[in-house]
């Protein structure tokens, strides 16, 4: 009887090009004791810890790297601004062409969703913690498949620079995240909790370094990220706009739960994380998705419901699997922590795997979205490792991240073998990374990218030119999870 294995997520990275998932937790036992992963996956083995070196040459970040104060004048606050801010300058009286500084300040700021404004990279805190989430978790699990003390030992570093130096580190407040700008305002909002959502990312890490009895995770370093989790864990359950967050419906309040039940973890409060996830799954997600799959919100009144939530955004495929996302993880936490959610159902009969179900019969392309259609790979490879496919659906829709058309699995003398076109499951390899032919026995567990150049209109080819016009114009590589089954 086959067995389905557990999904490891894993990272890959180029010069070129970083992919960073919406969120994710891995259960440290199983990054640590179980070595069936490890063996089946060739291509992760060959990127992760190439793609953690080019992580870690990006870093260390700091809050404190930013030319721009918050209104407390201590750059040790986190500061962000929206990222759907616009300012609306026809009412500022002014006479002259306005500094940006003047803008911030007289200019009224109204949201246009889903459009970005561009100076919100002006104060990068968001990106840069992004950034060192994604460094700690990779660097992780490079070190998990190296054994070098160099992956563990950048994680320390990292951990280090943003919560524990005296110079550096933050200051445990989301005071004046996503910072609302305008005459008499320069306040934070509850939805800036949302950027720092990855704490599952850097959660999972921790657990697997301090299980696994890294040398370089040491009790010094271990004590003084403790001290300053348990310090923003205060701030997280009394703050009046952490509070808003928690409450808030869609993926908000679902990265939330992420977010806090991480903290529980880092902290070894198995209760408290087990009381997070249990909480959102008794009450966020209860109104989250319908019978059908959709997403959607309902009032507490009979027969009266919102329009889609996720759906009636200007991104809908982007936010079905955006919000998907963190209810999975959401799901992986509680599992860790001996909570099963997956069969749970919503007061209108919906499940994780109907939401899944239903966002795969949606095409980005049709909301004007082409270039968030591998945003749902994750999920389905996701869903797909704990539910089964016996079907084959799973695997099929993954296979449509396929943005080259091969006739047959690449050599390793294609332009692409180097960085690992997965998205067909590959032939059995040898140690030295040939094709030995044969019929494909089982689908290998791990990732690979998805080269997706949509936006573009064109597709990457073989040939140089077209291949490196795509790494030009377009510079994300979307990896495309394969999974693995254990038996006949």
């Amino acid at each position: 009887m086959a067995t389905l294995l557990l999904l490891i997520t894993t990272y890959i990275a180029t010069v070129s090009a970083i992919t960073s998932y919406a969120n994710e937790f891995i259960d440290p036992q199983f990054l640590l004791n179980s070595s069936a992963w490890t063996a089946q996956t060739p291509n992760a083995r060959e990127s992760i810890p190439p793609g953690a070196d080019f992580l870690t040459s990006q870093g260390p970040w700091a809050v404190t790297n930013k030319t721009i104060l918050p209104p407390s004048k201590d750059l040790k606050d986190y500061l962000s601004w929206p990222p759907y801010a616009w300012p609306d300058c026809s009412k500022a009286g002014n006479t002259t062409v306005l500094t940006d500084q003047e803008i911030w300040v007289r200019c009224k700021y109204v949201t246009r969703d889903g459009q970005f404004n561009p100076d919100q990279h002006l104060v990068n805190n968001t990106g840069a913690f992004s950034a060192m989430s994604d460094a700690i978790f990779y660097n992780t699990i490079a070190w998990r498949l190296t054994g070098f003390s160099n992956y563990s030992a950048s994680v320390a570093c990292l951990i280090n620079t943003w919560f524990i130096d005296p110079a550096t580190s933050m200051n445990p407040n989301l005071n004046y995240a996503q910072l609302l700008r305008g005459p008499g305002v320069q306040a934070g909002q509850h939805t800036g909790v949302l950027d720092l959502k990855c704490m599952a990312k850097i959660a999972s890490a921790v657990l697997t370094l301090r299980l696994g009895a890294s040398p370089e995770w040491t009790a010094q370093i271990d004590q003084g990220f403790t001290q300053w989790v348990r310090q923003y864990i205060v701030w997280m359950t009394n703050s009046t706009l952490a509070y808003q967050e928690r409450t808030t419906v869609n993926n908000h309040g679902s990265f939330f739960h992420n977010q806090l039940a991480s903290l529980y973890l880092i902290v070894n409060d198995t209760t408290n994380a087990r009381n997070t996830v249990q909480e959102f799954f008794s009450s966020l997600y209860q109104n989250q998705i319908d019978a059908n799959g959709e997403q959607v919100n309902a009032l507490p009144f009979p027969c009266i419901f919102l329009p889609p939530l996720e759906a009636s955004r200007t991104r809908p495929f982007h936010y079905r699997a955006y919000n998907l996302a963190a209810v999975i993880t959401n799901a992986k936490i509680g599992q860790y922590v001996g909570f099963n959610a997956w069969n749970l159902t919503t007061k209108q009969g919906g499940t994780i795997q109907k939401a899944t179900d239903y966002a795969m019969t949606k095409n980005a392309s049709t909301s004007g979205e082409p270039g968030a259609a591998p945003e749902l790979f994750p999920v389905v490879a996701a869903v797909a490792a704990v539910y089964g496919d016996p079907s084959g659906k799973y695997k099929q829709y993954l296979e449509k991240c396929v943005m080259v058309t091969w006739a047959s699995l690449p050599s390793d003398d294609d332009l692409l073998y180097p960085v690992g076109l997965s998205a067909r499951p590959r032939m059995n390899r040898s140690s030295f990374g040939t094709n030995l032919g044969g019929k494909i026995r089982r689908v290998r567990l791990g990732w690979g990218p998805c080269i997706h150049c949509a936006e573009m209109n064109f597709h990457c080819k073989t040939g140089k030119g077209i291949w490196s016009k795509c790494q030009r114009l377009y510079r994300h590589q979307y990896p495309i999870p394969l999974l693995a089954e254990e038996g006949d």
